[in-house]
């Protein structure tokens, strides 16, 4: 099969089309043709080699966090899907990824796929949806009437994000660059800031939950617009814990995991026309190298590698 494959780390230029062996699923996995994937921030950590704390890996490694597609083949001990199920899921590419013909997959990791949408605006959700789904409601805690502030709201993870939020109830504001505040207010947002020509400070006040995406000096100017006893909640490293503290703010850092609940309920979201995924482009995955050069200048959503 065809994958795209790292064997040394560095720039996007160590991304290479190989032909390997299609894997083979053990008894708790299933093996999935692979219709879709897309592009995340990060897999260029990963080919940069600056996620080897976080995400050890071994050369050579298919790279790809999010697969939309049918499953082929399954171990012995799946009971939950059948052969030609169309699913979605958050592969973990520190073993394998989904730049790929085929990936294989834990089965307790995989959800069917939303009915409504094709594989190529499936295969944008996982990452980032289980990521705004976790920060928000998992971490977060946001319930219905409260205020929200999304750093990055334009982005993968901040456009499934506002989209949510705004389904809970919660009164929503996202920050962006000045050409993408028009697309962050019709995702739903109520409010939206230029974090270029504003600075969100002077403009926001007793927000209950900051879902930052950004890090750096935004993580800790946005300790100044939560009310006592507020959340920030970042999926980059949480640099300021002793200043939250003195605050009563509850400052934590995770990292989305794939749980196969949260798949389904986006997928039901998905399928009722509360939610959807954000494709700013589609690139055939023998020009991933390409799509990763396009998703590190930033962009709306997310960029999707067509494999099928």
């Amino acid at each position: 099969m065809k994958a795209i494959r790292i064997h040394e780390f560095g720039g996007p230029d160590v991304l290479e089309l190989d032909d390997i062996d299609i894997p083979q699923p053990a008894e708790d996995e299933v093996l999935i043709k692979v219709y879709a994937s897309s592009v995340n921030p990060v897999d260029q950590k990963i080919f940069e080699g600056k996620a080897q704390q976080k995400f050890p890996v071994s050369l050579p490694l298919t790279i790809g966090w999010d697969v939309s597609g049918v499953i082929e083949g399954a171990g012995n001990k799946v009971r939950n899907f059948s052969i030609g199920d169309e699913v979605y899921a958050r592969p973990f590419p520190t073993i394998n990824g989904a730049f790929a013909e085929y990936v294989v997959v834990k089965a307790d990791e995989i959800a069917l796929k939303p009915k409504s949408i094709d594989h190529l605006k499936a295969a944008a959700v996982p990452l980032a949806g289980l990521t705004a789904w976790q920060g928000l409601f998992k971490y977060g805690g946001l319930q219905r009437d409260q205020k929200v502030l999304i750093h990055g709201a334009s982005g993968g993870v901040g456009s499934f994000a506002v989209q949510l939020a705004k389904w809970k109830g919660a009164f929503v504001i996202g920050t962006a660059s000045a050409p993408n505040l028009d697309f962050v207010k019709q995702l739903g947002a109520d409010e939206a800031l230029d974090y270029k020509s504003e600075r969100f400070e002077e403009h926001v006040q007793d927000v209950d939950l900051v879902f930052d995406l950004i890090g750096g000096d935004t993580q800790k100017r946005s300790l100044e617009v939560l009310k006592e006893g507020g959340r920030l909640i970042t999926t980059v490293q949480p640099l300021y814990k002793d200043d939250a503290k003195e605050k009563n703010i509850r400052l934590e850092g995770f990292t989305a995991q794939s749980y196969a609940e949260d798949l389904e309920k986006i997928a039901e979201l998905i399928d009722k026309g509360v939610v959807d995924p954000v494709v700013s482009s589609i690139i055939n995955l023998e020009d991933a190298k390409q799509a990763e050069i396009l998703n590190a200048k930033g962009n709306r959503g997310k960029i999707v590698i067509k494999v099928v």
